[in-house]
């Protein structure tokens, strides 16, 4: 049985913990929200979850690789130290650090991926994205994760050349396209979200796939795709 520990008590927090209701092998070790013993629920944890904000997750970060826990975090806006701090923690424990958990995300990126390097400069890029009314950062960690997917596999240094569109609006859990045209055609890649379970499904699968990983850095396209 693997126990399941989550940081973050809000909307992405509860949606994990409810869906480890539906998967056999794993049960919840329990929910840190900020002011609470972290250190208690990790050493009784196999893995952590952490959906919480960049200002807690340096604390979560922090925690797991002191007491040698693996780490799956879906935490957007984390600044440049931030990251460098997540990187540090991977030297010596295995993270799964991504923007966006969703399994059909992992293959978009693929497909983006392949598009790009294949057609090159040729063609013009631009990426969309839609959320709801809540969401602070724009353009969105998934929409600039694929717009540094185009850059590198088009051999470009930063994402200058992609022109980036962002859109609050309602209750949108996210929908995403790729637009990659030139004057004679135009290319058209799109993932849009029903439920925000489907990023609490993704942690869930990943949190499983990371205990019998070694230390490293990690993304959902290993998650989804490595043997």
């Amino acid at each position: 049985m693997i126990r399941v520990a989550i940081a973050g008590a809000g909307r992405m927090g509860k949606a994990i913990a409810t869906g480890l209701d539906g998967h056999d092998g794993l049960e919840l070790a329990g929910v840190w929200a900020r002011g609470e013993d972290l250190d208690t629920l990790i050493r009784r944890a196999d893995v952590v979850i952490d959906f919480s904000l960049p200002e807690a997750t340096m604390q979560v970060v922090d925690a797991v690789r002191a007491h040698g826990k693996p780490l799956v975090c879906g935490v957007s806006g984390l600044d440049e130290a931030q990251m460098a701090r997540i990187e540090q923690a991977a030297a010596v424990i295995p993270v799964v650090y991504d923007r966006n958990m969703s399994l059909g995300i992992a293959v978009l990126a693929r497909t983006v991926r392949d598009a790009a390097a294949s057609l090159g400069m040729d063609f013009d890029v631009e990426i969309a994205e839609v959320h709801h009314v809540h969401k602070k950062d724009a353009p969105s960690g998934t929409a600039l994760k694929l717009g540094e997917i185009v850059a590198a596999a088009r051999g470009e240094q930063g994402t200058g050349s992609i022109r980036f569109r962002s859109e609050r609006r309602g209750e949108v859990p996210g929908d995403h396209e790729v637009v990659m045209s030139s004057p004679t055609e135009r290319l058209s890649f799109a993932h849009s979200v029903t439920t925000r379970q489907v990023f609490a499904d993704g942690a869930i699968r990943a949190a499983r796939w990371i205990v019998s990983q070694p230390p490293g850095r990690y993304g959902m396209s290993d998650v989804l795709f490595a043997n």
